[in-house]
């Protein structure tokens, strides 16, 4: 853990270093103690940013700040990878119409918990001579389920299989949401304005 933290302040052991200004500037080549003094001066710390450079980088920063913004970014970057899981179906090309409604309904589900799917269809014996059948299901599920997701990566052969992957539009239900609400402010806000123009 200590390896990932930057060294701050009187942690920094080099004889000099190359500053960067709070805002980014470049100070120059400076002794580690005229740097410690200016971060004094300015309230902010020294801290390390490129401590493999030929001498270091340090910049002036107020590193509590930069600490608490590092681990919002952190988090949120966790947060995105997690929720994007990617869920697989497998079809095969002469599927029946009951066995496809079921693998459709898995998809639905799968795109409205925010899951992207990887659909595969897997091609056996004579069935590899005729990749159109495998395009032709694919292209019929991308389009029953558009509502819901779109397809982000175009159906391609892999050796026996031929896989898509569709994934979920992003927050719909939020933007339907915003929508309803502006179109019922909107009609208030017209029934409002009624009277008082039939009154003129």
């Amino acid at each position: 853990m200590s390896a990932e933290q930057p060294r701050i302040n009187d942690r920094i052991r080099v004889p000099e270093v190359r500053l960067v200004g709070p805002n980014g500037e470049q100070v120059g080549i400076v002794p580690v103690g005229d740097a410690l003094r200016l971060a004094q001066e300015a309230d902010l710390d020294l801290v390390e940013v490129a401590p493999t450079a030929r001498p270091p980088v340090a910049k002036l920063m107020d590193y509590g700040k930069f600490k608490y913004e590092s681990a919002v970014k952190a988090r949120e970057a966790r947060k995105n990878q997690t929720n994007t899981i990617i869920k697989e179906i497998k079809l095969r090309p002469k599927i029946d119409p009951h066995d496809y409604e079921t693998k459709k309904g898995h998809v639905v589900r799968f795109l409205k918990g925010g899951d992207k799917v990887k659909v595969t269809i897997m091609f056996r014996g004579r069935e590899q001579s005729r990749p159109e059948l495998g395009f032709r299901l694919l292209r019929r599920l991308a389009e029953d389920i558009q509502e819901l997701g779109q397809v982000e990566s175009q159906a391609k052969q892999d050796g026996r299989n031929m896989v898509m992957v569709i994934g979920p539009h992003k927050r719909r239900a939020e933007h339907k949401a915003e929508a309803r609400a502006a179109a019922e402010a909107a009609k208030a806000r017209d029934g409002h304005e009624q009277p008082g123009a039939s009154a003129e």
